[in-house]
Formats: structure tokens, sequence, C-alpha cells
């Protein structure tokens, strides 16, 4: 059965309530399965390489089981850490493992008594689309393929453009619409309702960080393939992470054994060397915020310098 949903509804829209139980359920299974999270994190790390910059305090905007924190802290060392995420489980994960963290740290540094301290980190349950924080607090935000499980990007944008100061930086990864073809044609042989999420393409992203505030935004995209050994497998990983349908129109009841098998069926038809591939279209990109231009009336701002004297 599909959902009842409002005439003027649209039935790929996320389900906000449906991502974060989906999520809290796979917050003991995700980093066993975390393989394509982790390898995107750290290509997105690397690209930080070539970018100078020093902020005071950071935000890890839909943390998860807090991966990256370990990574931000060593290209960071005196920034103040922000772990958000808007499902408890997985922030008492990453709260857990920052103090394992922690542990193993201060028992390595104890025969030498010293070295760098670092910065703190500190955990926040929220929403990327109503962040609890002052504006101007932050400079920079990283945020790993989470932005594909917000049902309103405009806003979350616009909330990353608030929080981040003059000069702040945000990086970002998410997936685009090839992400998980194989799955969404296998389903789409069977019904007519949606069973993967429907993901942005990179060019909206761009001009959605524009209408945003955001300045000099540089998007990059690559296929990334994950393969399996069949087709339940490949399913099984998805629930692991917690990547599993939340559109709003999904079906409600269970599937039912003859469609199942034939979407299965499907996939192993896709089956290439011995294995079944899941194409991941990963969008890379950041971008910076600079002074405003214009006043929220749409007024443009005019700033005097004052010449030294001499």
């Amino acid at each position: 059965m599909a959902a009842d949903l409002p005439a003027d509804a649209n039935p790929a829209a996320l389900d906000p309530r449906a991502v974060r139980r989906h999520f809290a359920r796979a917050a003991p299974t995700y980093d066993d399965a975390a393989v394509l999270q982790r390898e995107v994190g750290t290509r997105m790390a690397e690209r930080l390489d070539v970018i100078r910059l020093a902020p005071a305090a950071i935000l890890d905007a839909g943390c998860g089981t807090g991966h990256a924190l370990g990574e931000l802290a060593a290209r960071f060392p005196q920034a103040r850490r922000i772990a958000l995420d808007a499902v408890p489980a997985m922030l008492g994960a990453a709260r857990t493992k920052a103090r394992e963290h922690r542990s193993l740290l201060a028992r390595l540094l104890a025969p030498i008594r010293a070295g760098p301290r670092g910065g703190s980190v500190q955990f926040v349950c929220g929403d990327v689309t109503a962040l609890p924080f002052a504006h101007a607090r932050f400079g920079m935000i990283w945020s790993n393929l989470v932005l594909q499980w917000v049902d309103n990007l405009p806003l979350a944008l616009a909330e990353f453009h608030r929080v981040l100061e003059v000069g702040g930086l945000l990086t970002f990864t998410t997936f685009g619409p090839d992400t998980l073809r194989e799955l969404r044609a296998a389903f789409a042989a069977v019904d007519a309702a949606p069973h993967v999420s429907r993901f942005a393409d990179m060019h909206d992203v761009g001009d959605l960080l524009v209408e945003a505030g955001f300045a000099d935004p540089v998007l990059h995209m690559e296929y990334l393939t994950l393969t399996y050994a069949d087709a339940g497998a490949m399913v099984r990983d998805l629930k692991a992470i917690g990547a599993t349908n939340a559109a709003s129109g999904r079906a409600r009841g269970l599937m039912g054994r003859e469609r199942w098998r034939r979407a299965m069926d499907a996939l192993e038809r896709l089956r290439c060397g011995g294995r079944i591939p899941a194409t991941f279209e990963v969008i890379h990109g950041h971008a910076w915020k600079v002074a405003p231009t214009r006043t929220a009336e749409g007024l443009p701002i005019v700033r005097f310098e004052r010449r030294p004297s001499g």
C-alpha cells in the first residue's frame, strides 16, 4: 500500500522522520558498512590540502558516528569542533568514539608527558535546517554525505551561510541523481512507487549555493562503484548504514515476495565479472562566505575606507 499523501504532495520528497528512524536503527552497524562514506571523507579531506584556512571553530554538520572528528583535529589542532547530528543514537556513537580516541591519545602521550592538546569537541543534537547556533559562529563547516538526506536543501544551505563567519568555508559532499541507478531501475520494473531517493543535480546545487549567498562555489563530480556478491548483500549493506527508502510516497506495507524476487532478479542480470555493481554519483563542493554587497531589503551596501594621513 502506498503512502496516503495530499494531492499536491511530491511522492519523491523525503520524510524527515523516516530518515531519522532509519539512521537510528543503523547506528550500531554503521561503521562496519560505511566503506564508501569513509572513502569519500578521505577524498574530501585531501581537497583541504590546497586551502589556507585557520578556523577557530568548525561545525561537522551531520557527524554520524564521528569519523571525521579525528581528521579535523589533526588538520586544525587548535580549533573547537562542534559535532552535530539529528539522530541521538548516531551522536552517542560519535561521543563514545571521541572518548576512546582521547583515552588512547592520553596513553600514547603519557611517556613524553607533553604534546599538542588540540581543540575541544562538543556534541549537539540538531537539524541542519534549523541550526541551534548564533550568526557567524564558525570559520568552517564540514558536511560529508549528509545533504542528500535533507528534505529542504535551500534552507540547509541558508542556515550554513548564516552560521559561517565572513571569510568562512563550507566544504561538503552529497549524492547526485545517478546514485544507485541500478537499484532504481530494478525496482522501476516492478512498480511505480519510489524505492530510491531522488538526488539533486550538481548544477542545481551550485545555483542553490549562490542563492543562499555563497561566493565562488566550486563543484566536482565523480563516480564511485561498489560491487557485491549478490543482490541481497547490496540491500543489507544499504540498510546497515541507514540508506534505505525514505521517500514520502514509499509503500508502507510489505512489498510481497513475488515483486521482491523480480526486483532482485533484475539486479542479478546486471552482474559483471561475477559481481553486481552499485553506482554512486558523488558531488564534492566548497564555497566561501563573503561580506554582503546588499542589505536584506536589496539595497546596495557602499563601504568607505579612510585613507591613512600623510
